[in-house]
């Protein structure tokens, strides 16, 4: 997909989420700074070139920052640098008597 396309798809889940939360293009405008007009062009597909920060404030209006790390997560350690970090760690505890 390009990004247009990317951007269009994004703007319909994110109309989901917004009615799912039972907020109204206003209502997501009074808690994001973002006007109702680029919500509503974002919503129909006609915005393609929403930045990330607009993106971020839509996500945090309605509720979604827990979501973010589905769209970038972690990555994982790997398995040489796992055994590299136990290798540093303590055994065990001994206390002189």
């Amino acid at each position: 997909m390009y990004t247009p396309e990317i951007v269009a798809v994004l703007g319909r889940r994110f109309k989901d989420y917004r009615i799912g939360c039972n907020m109204t293009q206003k209502e997501v405008s009074d808690h994001s700074g973002v006007s109702v007009v680029t919500i509503r062009n974002f919503e129909n597909g006609r915005m393609y070139n929403i930045n990330l920060g607009t993106f971020i404030e839509l996500l945090r209006a309605v509720g979604f920052m827990q979501g973010l790390d589905d769209v970038l997560p972690e990555i994982p350690i790997s398995p040489y640098e796992l055994e590299k970090i136990q290798q540093g760690k303590r055994k065990r505890v001994r206390h002189a008597k």
